[in-house]
């Protein structure tokens, strides 16, 4: 992914993860748009034509990051959106789960930011 032409939207629920990768993104040239949930950063992937990945936390309040993603893959204009799942859950087997799902990667936290930067640019 080439930084200066590629815009990522964060989807997590709480401020200090999406502030933290907004920096760390930002700081190596990429644009960044946030939502603090999963329904806000669907509407946004609608509204925005320039997102090209989106990272999504798994453990939200109202809509997970799984519902999220089966939502995201159900919609015509969506379904092909890289989505790097971020997230927590890193017990045997939740890679898989996640990447069941619909997720095109996944990454735990705390995030591994050279790991995070290569899976970005992959797309």
């Amino acid at each position: 992914m080439n930084p200066s032409s590629r815009t990522v939207l964060v989807i997590d629920d709480d401020n200090r993860n999406i502030f933290a990768l907004s920096a760390v993104l930002r700081s190596k040239g990429y644009t960044v748009l946030s939502a603090l949930s999963a329904k806000e950063g669907i509407d946004m992937l609608h509204s925005h034509q320039g997102i090209k990945v989106v990272l999504m936390d798994i453990m939200m309040p109202d809509m997970d990051g799984y519902e999220a993603i089966a939502r995201i893959r159900g919609n015509e204009a969506t379904a092909t959106m890289p989505v790097i799942a971020v997230t927590a859950q890193a017990m045997v087997g939740d890679r898989e789960k996640t990447l069941e799902a619909g997720a095109n990667d996944y990454v735990s936290k705390p995030i591994d930011v050279d790991l995070l930067l290569k899976l970005l640019g992959k797309y």
